[in-house]
């Protein structure tokens, strides 16, 4: 049996939604507390241990993007080859708020997860200090994690998204209220 467009959507939502979170985990875990200093004549040269937390949380942010992607694409998709307007699309409150609200939490937490990427990928790059005192940290501990959590949301919030555009498209094609609505203005 073949799983429905909508299933399939909400399927592609979900793994990268939880692609994303593991990623910004994993990044987190493996993240070392901070480099080693090693003090030359007037500055500290940061040594860094090989560690995949720049890779990850790249990963992780592109897996966010990926699942905010699709989440919008299957919102706007055609229902079994026909679309449905827009307008009603976001008529229905409760769709309005929560697209909205998984654009925001999507926003915030690719921004997060990219900004400590850059983050410490610019502490392994810019290793040499002219502060004789400097302690080689690395970025804020718990951020990525954090991050990770605000893309799992975001992934729930296009899966809310996803179904409650699944109940605006079978009240519009199966005469519900909305469709109600819509086949009173296309007879005038």
């Amino acid at each position: 049996m073949a799983l429905s467009q909508s299933t399939q959507f909400g399927m592609a939502t979900a793994f990268f939604g939880l692609l994303s979170f593991l990623f910004g985990i994993l990044g987190e875990l493996k993240k070392p507390p901070h480099g080693t200093p090693i003090r030359g004549r007037d500055v500290v040269v940061c040594k860094f241990p090989s560690d995949p937390t720049v890779a990850l949380g790249a990963l992780s942010a592109v897996a966010a993007a990926c699942c905010a992607g699709v989440g919008a694409v299957a919102i706007f998709f055609p229902y079994k080859g026909k679309p449905v307007p827009r307008k009603v699309l976001f008529d229905y409150t409760l769709l309005y708020v929560f697209f909205h609200l998984a654009i925001g939490i999507t926003v915030a937490g690719i921004s997060t997860t990219a900004w400590v990427t850059a983050s410490e990928a610019t502490r392994h790059v810019r290793n040499v200090h002219g502060d004789f005192g400097y302690e080689c940290p690395t970025a804020t501990t718990g951020v990525l994690g954090g991050a990770a959590f605000l893309n799992l949301d975001a992934s729930l919030f296009w899966l809310l998204c996803l179904m409650l555009a699944g109940n605006v498209r079978e009240d519009y094609f199966d005469g519900g209220a909305v469709g109600d609505e819509v086949a009173g203005l296309e007879e005038k």
